[in-house]
């Protein structure tokens, strides 16, 4: 059987937005609010696995970073900043365009793709680091995906999700609030039965040899105004998971 992880209504839902990725007071308003805590997770991460200086001016220099579901680039020019060799893929034609017009606009070297994991050539080399943000909760067969993103990860390499717990919280806030009261997003970009519990992506990140972890939540401050990290994974998390370092 030949794995296909697309969702055709997922699809078509972001095709309609796809031209809007860079309007921070869009539809993906919320991407771009949390961004700065995306980069800063994903930094330290990476330079601690890697035993790398987060004091220079490109601490992910010579990296290879594969961002799985990238949209129009949103991480993937803050990743080139640094000094990775990114390559962002999505199966959504629209959004490579958005992402490419832009990072050329922006002067950055970035790698784009209009395919899905599964779609990368056999052959193409291995990654360092994989990154699929905001993108397990809209994709078929979130196993197989998971595996697919395994695969590309060189023996050395890590792996970084972000997305949503699946609890009665993540449901009222994630849903209920922030699509149909508060509009932080269209309404139906999530389905709460997608949602995946932290024990559960652990344990399938594990499985595939990504044993050694580390979450944190993210959560909005009604009074800062402001998305912060907090212990509760009730709602959004961040997870690394990465391979042992052969450094």
């Amino acid at each position: 059987m030949i794995l296909n992880t697309r969702n055709t209504a997922e699809l078509e839902h972001f095709k309609i937005h796809s031209a809007t990725w860079w309007d921070e007071e869009g539809p993906f308003k919320v991407l771009h609010d949390i961004t700065p805590l995306r980069m800063s997770f994903v930094k330290e991460k990476i330079c601690i696995h890697f035993n790398i200086k987060d004091n220079i001016t490109q601490p992910l220099k010579g990296l290879r970073i594969l961002d799985v579901g990238c949209g129009g680039g949103l991480l993937c020019e803050p990743l080139a900043r640094l000094g990775a060799n990114v390559t962002g893929i999505d199966p959504l034609k629209e959004n490579i365009k958005v992402a490419k017009i832009h990072a050329k606009k922006m002067g950055l070297k970035i790698t784009y793709l209009d395919c899905a994991v599964e779609d990368l050539p056999a052959d193409m080399p291995l990654f360092d680091v994989v990154v699929a943000s905001e993108i397990i909760e809209h994709v078929d067969h979130p196993d197989a995906f998971l595996k697919a993103c395994a695969a590309r990860l060189a023996p050395h390499g890590g792996m970084i999700v972000t997305t949503f717990n699946r609890t009665l919280k993540s449901y009222f806030l994630g849903i209920v609030t922030a699509e149909y009261v508060l509009k932080w997003a269209p309404m139906g970009t999530h389905t709460w039965e997608k949602f995946m519990k932290p024990e559960e992506l652990s344990k399938k990140l594990a499985g595939f040899g990504l044993g050694n972890q580390e979450m944190t939540g993210v959560s909005f401050s009604p009074f800062t105004r402001c998305w912060e990290f907090t212990p509760s994974l009730d709602v959004n998390y961040f997870l690394w998971a990465g391979r042992r370092s052969t450094s």
